[in-house]
């Protein structure tokens, strides 16, 4: 049982931290632009930055999953959930390369690490009491304002100061992480579903679970007692009595 929820909850963690925070944060970041200057990426920070997404998500979520669901054990896993998005941020924007220096007000960062921890909060507070469809999808929508709130107040913060005499940044193009980005998560989400399409419903659960019940139940009663163990046997019918004759016909 322990090893089925922390696979359920590593999936969780690639499917929220890799195709959800990264992926819409990264789509974002290549929108940006500054006139008449070039913006490269380095490639190991970049992907250094997905898997901070990923593995912190990861720790957030095992938290809640084998922590259970006390008002302390949310709070905490909201904060590292929190701090993952933000360092999953600006990890991502420490790689971009830009003929120029990149500057933070820090009114604004601190405001984005506060929507960051507080709507992740807020979100697993939801998702863990959700009973129904509407339930879950407001959990979701909260956490998008955190992902969404928090890389555009971050964004927001971020001045830029052009120098024409900088040398030629390296790294690469936006256009190069186009590809991989788009099959990365169509593999990611395929695989997702098809596990998640042969994982067995909540109703296929409770079967199984009230069959194994049974059976162990019908293992601690023991064999049925046979006609040697010191019980009378059944009477024996005449050749009459078992083709529907009486015993004197």
């Amino acid at each position: 049982m322990g090893r089925s929820r922390a696979s359920w909850l590593v999936l969780a963690a690639l499917a929220i931290g890799g195709t959800g925070i990264w992926v819409m944060h990264f789509i974002a970041v290549l929108g940006f632009s500054i006139s008449g200057m070039q913006i490269r990426y380095d490639v190991p920070i970049t992907l250094l930055s997905c898997l901070a997404a990923v593995v912190v998500v990861a720790i957030g979520l095992f938290i809640i999953g084998f922590g259970g669901t006390g008002t302390p054990v949310i709070v905490s896993a909201g904060v590292i959930m929190g701090i993952g998005v933000v360092s999953m941020h600006y990890s991502g924007m420490a790689a971009m390369r830009m003929s120029g220096r990149i500057d933070y007000q820090p009114v604004l960062v601190a405001l984005s690490v506060v929507i960051a921890v507080v709507a992740s909060t807020a979100a697993l507070w939801f998702c863990l009491r959700a009973k129904g469809s509407w339930e879950t999808a407001g959990a979701a929508l909260v956490m998008g304002v955190a992902v969404t709130g928090m890389h555009y107040t971050g964004m927001a913060a971020m001045r830029v100061t052009m120098d024409g005499d900088a040398a030629p940044t390296g790294g690469a193009d936006a256009v190069d992480f186009l590809l991989p980005l788009i099959g990365g998560i169509a593999v990611v989400s395929t695989t997702l579903l098809i596990i998640i399409a042969m994982a067995p419903s909540e109703e296929e659960i409770h079967a199984d679970r009230a069959l194994q019940e049974r059976l162990r139940s019908l293992r601690a009663e023991g064999p049925r007692p046979s006609a040697g163990s010191g019980e009378a046997p059944p009477p024996a019918r005449t050749a009459g009595e078992w083709f529907g004759g009486g015993p004197g016909r």
